[in-house]
């Protein structure tokens, strides 16, 4: 396990991805520094970010003490967690089959469960028009996943087998549980899951990191222009 001793810099905004990493940090107990990415005033476009960020999305963390001892940047929320998993040795099996398993799951969550429920969520709070068939398209596909999680942890405590990335990438997308228009009494295994994650303490460290900056942006039409409206630069 790596001995980290300069924090790492977390570039970061109180959102399910930007959980992911908070979270994992948490559990590593790694020295970590907090960035805030304001999302709706747009600093995700500013140019000391896009360094780091090219795809202009948080979180992205900066390693002081990366491979060879010199920095290194990463960006996207799997890769990130991938990185951490490796250098410190937990959370992330070495043994390749331990491993797959981690990362199917892991990259569910990452094309899967994270789009579509943050398109339910869009469609149902945030679209300017309530267009039935987005709203439903969406909330439906979220809960055919919110199924395919259910029966993957019927018979195991954790998505993997072992407390892994793979449930700190999904706990937080499951957290809006109800914007998503879910009931998650219908889903006992996953629920199951879902109190056993938000009882760790690193877990709650996590998802409270910058919880005074959160805010609900259904009324704020710059901040929706901001985020929804981005088209190439």
């Amino acid at each position: 396990m790596a001995n980290q001793t300069a924090p790492i810099e977390l570039y970061y905004w109180p959102t399910p991805n930007g959980w992911k990493i908070s979270i994992m940090l948490e559990e590593l107990g790694a020295p970590y520094e907090v960035k805030y990415v304001n999302i709706g005033k747009g600093e995700q476009f500013e140019p000391d970010f896009l360094n780091i960020a090219p795809n202009n999305r948080m979180p992205a963390i900066m390693d002081p003490e990366g491979p060879g001892g010199e920095p290194i940047s990463v960006f996207e929320s799997g890769a990130i967690l991938q990185y951490l998993g490796r250098k410190f040795g937990k959370f992330y099996p070495t043994d390749e089959r331990a491993r797959v398993e981690v990362e199917q799951w892991l990259f569910w969550q990452i094309g899967g469960l994270g789009p579509m429920a943050g398109q339910a969520h869009h469609f149902r709070q945030y679209a300017p028009e309530k267009i039935k068939y987005g709203i439903d398209r969406y909330t439906n596909e979220c809960n055919r996943l919110y199924g395919v999680l259910n029966k993957r942890l019927a018979d195991r405590e954790f998505i993997a087998g072992e407390y892994s990335i793979a449930d700190m990438a999904s706990v937080g997308w499951i957290k809006p549980y109800k914007n998503q228009g879910q009931e998650i009494e219908s889903f006992p295994h996953l629920k199951r899951w879902f109190d056993t994650l938000m009882a760790r303490p690193a877990v709650q460290r996590g998802v409270e990191l910058g919880q005074e900056h959160r805010r609900n942006i259904a009324d704020d039409q710059e901040a929706q222009k901001v985020l929804f409206g981005q088209k190439a630069r």
